[in-house]
């Protein structure tokens, strides 16, 4: 009874360290992206369209993606702020 109860709680401890701790990582990586947003940062959306941020409330961002072409984003959307310091290939 003892070893199935080690072996359970062993289970428990290899599901949390290899599924659940990364994800909490990652989570918490994406608030910290989110909450660095500002004006003028070049960011990609979940949905693959890059812009250019034009302005930030508090849940949503307005990109600038062409001239005269603005289009407002829920936060939550945005997953990488574009590298702007690797120059044309």
């Amino acid at each position: 009874m003892l070893n199935q109860l080690v072996l359970f709680v062993f289970v428990i401890v290899v599901f949390y360290l290899l599924m659940v701790r990364p994800q909490q990582k990652k989570q918490r990586e994406h608030q910290r992206l989110l909450r660095g947003l500002k004006a003028g940062s070049k960011v990609i959306t979940n949905s693959g369209i890059h812009g250019l941020i034009s302005n930030v409330k508090d849940k949503t961002v307005i990109l600038k993606v062409s001239d005269n072409v603005k289009i407002e984003f829920e936060k939550s959307s945005i997953i990488a702020v574009a590298d702007t310091t690797a120059g044309p290939s």
